[in-house]
């Protein structure tokens, strides 16, 4: 299974909230929170979202014609995106499916 060696970090950042990132096993930074959160169980609790058939994925272009994904929450909240663009959709659908993207 794909990104089953990935490491989560969960961290404060410069104002003093959590975050977390995932990296895979060559280092790169595959998954990261899109925003702070005051407390580090709810970070975790973002971190930890698994599969959700309710969750809406979002594939597009862009601005520099590279493909990214963003996954939203019932109420519309953009609970996960893409760290990095991809030459690909289907690179961004592997990297997506790392975060719970079921296809």
């Amino acid at each position: 299974m794909a990104g089953e060696n990935d490491k989560f970090e969960v961290y404060q950042d410069k104002k003093g909230e959590w975050r977390w990132r995932r990296t895979a096993s060559n280092g790169n930074i595959v998954g990261a929170a899109c925003e702070g959160y005051k407390s580090k169980s709810d970070c975790e609790a973002n971190m930890n979202r698994g599969p959700n058939p309710k969750d809406k994925w979002e594939f597009y272009e862009d601005k520099r014609g590279e493909w990214r994904w963003r996954r939203k929450a019932v109420n519309g909240n953009i609970v996960g995106a893409a760290s990095e663009g991809y030459k690909a959709r289907r690179d961004a659908e592997a990297n997506a499916a790392r975060q719970g993207y079921e296809g």
